[in-house]
């Protein structure tokens, strides 16, 4: 079968696109047939080298297909299944890929693979945000940073359904639109106006009771300095590169904020929460509380542009690749 590899670390041209050796169902595993693989930030950090992985290292982690072999000793799936993961393990750029049981879910069939794959890991990681790291009640005000982006576009929908003042982050006029048809109350365009100083202006002077941060370096301070006493900075990712070393005393300094850096896998680490956890996104996208826009589509061997283009911020929304 055909997938892509990378043999070191860098840009987007180490991705080779290449034949590997047929996965193989062993016990407690399922192998997938892959109809789209969802593209994510995170597979530009092990890409880069952000995140260490042993090489010559398989790239991506979300997938959406079908059942095409079961191992030993798993219940619950027949083959031609709709089913998806995200998470672990890495392989989903490619054809096929073996997945621990345990790791996968039923896709209804009124989501598409494509769909699907555009919106498990941005939509488990919206929900998780949401519904655990910070759990979002009606009248909190709530900034989100790349509001225009995967997770952002979720979550912006998401947090009006649960009744939040939805302050968006974005960087141009167009994804300002984006933002604001899906449900923003409000939105900051970083290249040209003082976050921190609008945040202020749009709550009165108090400041936002939770900010959520996808951006990292660039954003660090605009985020310190948004939010009102007793907040809490929510710091889930690294576009513009990792966060300074986190100085306490600032927490304190500046309000005794709280600080966290979650991560989906501890939200999802048994099968129990990991089915949870997709029965609630599934369930907001049935319903229509949360629209998934119809993803950027490359095909498999055009895995190095899909990468160009999203940490170009070229894009909007989700991007998936199919064989």
């Amino acid at each position: 079968m055909k997938a892509i590899r990378i043999h070191e670390t860098g840009s987007a041209d180490v991705l080779r696109y290449e034949e590997v050796a047929d996965p193989i169902a062993k016990p407690g595993e399922i192998v997938m047939r892959i109809s789209a693989t969802g593209v994510n930030f995170v597979d530009t950090y092990y890409r880069s080298g952000l995140y260490k992985t042993a090489l010559p290292a398989s790239m991506g982690g979300e997938a959406a297909g079908s059942v095409e072999a079961i191992g030993e000793g798993v219940s619950g799936f027949t083959i031609g299944d709709r089913i998806g993961y995200a998470m672990a393990p890495l392989g989903s750029y490619a054809e096929k890929i073996a997945l621990p049981a345990d790791r996968v879910v039923h896709i209804p069939e009124n989501v598409s693979f494509e769909i699907a794959a555009a919106s498990m890991l941005k939509g488990w990681t919206a929900r998780y945000l949401l519904r655990k790291t910070f759990p979002v009640e009606p009248g909190h005000n709530i900034v989100i940073h790349a509001a225009a982006g995967g997770v952002g576009q979720i979550a912006v929908q998401w947090a009006r359904h649960l009744g939040a003042n939805i302050i968006a982050v974005v960087g141009n006029d167009e994804k300002a639109n984006i933002a604001t048809t899906l449900g923003a109350h409000h939105t900051i365009i970083s290249t040209r106006e003082d976050i921190a100083k609008r945040v202020k202006e749009l709550t009165n002077g108090e400041g936002a009771d939770v900010v959520f941060d996808s951006v990292g370096k660039d954003t660090y301070e605009a985020t310190l300095n948004s939010l009102k006493p007793l907040g809490m900075f929510v710091s889930f990712g690294n576009a513009s590169g990792p966060l300074p070393p986190i100085n306490a005393q600032i927490l304190s300094a500046k309000g005794s904020l709280f600080f966290t850096r979650p991560g989906l896998l501890a939200y999802i680490r048994t099968p129990q929460m990991l089915r949870e956890t997709a029965d609630d996104l599934f369930d907001v996208i049935g319903r229509g509380i949360v629209k998934i826009a119809q993803p950027t589509i490359y095909k498999l061997e055009n895995a190095a542009q899909a990468h160009r283009d999203l940490e170009g911020r070229k894009t909007t929304g989700s991007l998936v690749l199919t064989p």
